[in-house]
């Protein structure tokens, strides 16, 4: 099912004159229907041109998504991609920093900057970013943790992450 936003690919959104630079969330192998419900979800939230997935071994946008996201299967342009790695490099080419978000990444989220072209990218739930995503991504960040826990839902990182680009944006 096609979502009735009139994006087709990720040119067609850096070339519809917004008002900002462009803002995306990539996700990497996302399954879970859920999980991508409460991205679209978050996404919309935080103004996000676009949300990327692959076409093949991920969540695509089904009746369980469009209930989870409460409308924003229809306000934030989701658009599969048949070659994940072969996109960013694209985002690369049209001037989009390319961040991925690893729990064993050298930087972390807060002391990364944020605020131009920007697409983050978070990995499936349980193996994160597969090897070529990652090594295709122009600086990798952790999320600091503060607690017990080692990792967190990819809704949950989602939010964090657009959440920070999103202030920092702001500030700029």
């Amino acid at each position: 099912m096609d979502t009735p936003i009139p994006y087709k690919d990720i040119h067609d959104v850096l070339e519809s004159g917004l008002t900002e630079p462009p803002f995306f969330l990539v996700l990497d192998g996302v399954e879970d229907p859920h999980n991508l419900g409460a991205c679209l979800r978050v996404a919309d939230a935080m103004g996000v041109h676009a949300v990327i997935a692959p076409k093949d071994r991920a969540a695509g946008l089904n009746a369980t998504v469009r209930k989870v996201a409460c409308g924003a299967a229809e306000t934030v342009p989701f658009i599969a991609v048949t070659n994940l790695a072969r996109t960013l490099r694209e985002l690369q080419e049209a001037g989009v920093f390319v961040v991925g978000a690893a729990a064993e990444a050298p930087s972390d989220l807060l002391n990364t900057s944020l605020t131009g072209p920007l697409a983050l990218v978070l990995g499936a739930e349980g193996s994160g970013l597969r090897r070529l995503t990652e090594e295709t991504c122009d600086a990798l960040v952790s999320i600091p943790m503060f607690g017990s826990v080692e990792s967190l839902n990819v809704s949950v990182a989602s939010g964090i992450c657009l959440y920070e680009a999103r202030r920092q944006r702001s500030k700029a």
